[in-house]
């Protein structure tokens, strides 16, 4: 692969790659970057030229990239073997990896069945609480409440219970429906935060009752809302969400993909509240952003529901060919490993208050309406004018526009509309946290100067 101009790299992206979630005919302009090498929290282009890895290579990176011991594991694995199929055998690493999920997440989920991304995680998880009302005997239960503004990964299922418009609009006859509930977004209410909760909660009890008996499962990214522009949930509000789906006898399925595995200080968002999902889909840092692997995890209520005699058509048909992998599995087992062995909990809470101190700065700037933070899940949020909250125009592309000066500085981020978003990979030292916010300052200073 070595050998070839950036020029003639370029050229070749534009006749045959496709890029995600890019507009390529502005990609193409725009002298894109494109990434030979890494190392720990820094990405190398073809050019020579460095960068800080400001979201984790969207958001999966934990330990840094080219880490030995993940390295290791998985070419130790490779001697072994590269792949064979979970549908009706086992395999070491997954079954290994499986028990160790079972341990570190919360006590109400017992199994695990994996997949190959967040969004096929999510598919899962709604098409099993889909089925799992229909083995109990109650298919009139078959709709789900989701989250305005939400965002669950592309797949159908996944788009169908997402609430962003400028994604999912162009899809609708594709969708299934859904219940679309607010979101608590204290910035943009008109109270306090804590009215802002009651009058989200009011709205879900009053669905609840009205429709319970017809709702298979509420889903919700706990604690922040990621794509839809890092909104934090006001405390007590996730707590309260689960109070109400016992009541009305909902399943609660908890999105954790991006949230899970210490992204927010906690192993998971869920246990900010002491909340017990039916149904938990995991999947970005699960192998520390190595391999694709993902998962849905349920308690064993739900896992009951389909352990029948074959008569009873109860088995749950699904599977992708690479479920259960063993090299991702084995890079997973070896990345848990290190949350451990690294302590690397205690290390993201110390670099939470270390990003809390440098980001006050960012708070007097003009055109910054609000900073969120959550752990190391940072937004933001970018106003045209500060005192009224007046958003600025979407063709305006405001947040690309920083975006693109903050990589000129030497970092990679991404925005959401109007929001800039750092999330770093959880090992990143303090001194880098530190350079990575000074580089948005002056991205965000020098691109809103009036």
């Amino acid at each position: 692969m070595a050998g070839f101009s950036y020029q003639e790299l370029l050229e070749k992206n534009r006749l045959y790659l496709w890029n995600p979630f890019t507009q390529m005919k502005e990609y193409l302009q725009d002298e894109p970057l494109i990434i030979e090498r890494a190392d720990g929290v820094k990405l190398y282009d073809v050019q020579g030229r460095e960068y800080y890895d400001g979201n984790a290579s969207v958001w999966l990176n934990v330990h840094g990239h080219n880490h030995p011991a993940l390295n290791e594991a998985i070419k130790v694995q490779l001697e072994k073997v590269a792949h064979s199929t979970l549908l009706g055998m086992g395999n070491i690493p997954a079954i290994l990896l499986a028990e160790r999920l079972v341990k570190i997440t919360p006590t109400r989920l017992q199994k695990v069945f994996y997949s190959d991304s967040g969004a096929e995680a999510v598919e899962i998880g709604l098409k099993m609480a889909f089925q799992y009302w229909k083995n109990r005997g109650f298919p009139e239960k078959n709709t789900f409440l989701s989250m305005k503004n939400g965002y669950h990964g592309d797949t159908v299922g996944a788009v169908s219970v997402g609430g962003m418009d400028l994604f999912h609009a162009t899809f609708d006859r594709l969708l299934f429906s859904t219940i679309k509930l607010p979101y608590p977004y204290p910035y943009r209410f008109d109270g306090t935060a804590e009215e802002c909760k009651q009058a989200c909660l009011h709205e879900l009890e009053s669905v609840l009752k009205s429709q319970g008996e017809r709702i298979a499962g509420l889903i919700v990214e706990p604690m922040v809302q990621g794509a839809g522009g890092m909104i934090m949930m006001p405390p007590g509000y996730l707590s309260e969400v689960e109070k109400m789906c016992r009541q009305y006898d909902v399943l609660l399925l908890a999105d954790e993909v991006a949230t899970g595995f210490g992204r927010t200080g906690k192993m998971f968002a869920c246990e900010h509240e002491g909340v017990q999902p039916d149904i938990m889909m995991v999947g970005k840092k699960l192998t520390g952003g190595y391999l694709p692997v993902a998962a849905t995890l349920t308690s064993d209520e739900v896992y009951d529901a389909f352990f029948a005699d074959h008569s009873e058509a109860k088995t749950f048909f699904h599977g992708h060919s690479y479920t259960g992998n063993q090299l991702g599995c084995a890079v997973a087992l070896a990345n848990l490993d290190l949350y451990e062995r690294e302590h690397l909990l205690d290390h993201v809470q110390e670099a939470s208050r270390c990003l809390a101190d440098h980001l006050e700065a960012l708070k007097d700037l003009p055109a910054v309406g609000e900073v969120r933070q959550l752990g190391m899940m940072v937004g933001i949020e970018l106003v045209k004018e500060k005192e009224t909250k007046e958003p600025y125009p979407f063709a305006e592309a405001i947040g690309a526009k920083v975006c693109r000066k903050a990589r000129e500085l030497g970092l990679v981020t991404r925005p959401l509309d109007h929001v800039v978003t750092l999330m770093p990979p959880l090992a990143t030292p303090l001194p880098d946290l530190q350079a990575m916010v000074s580089i948005l300052h002056e991205a965000i200073r020098e691109v809103t100067a009036k």
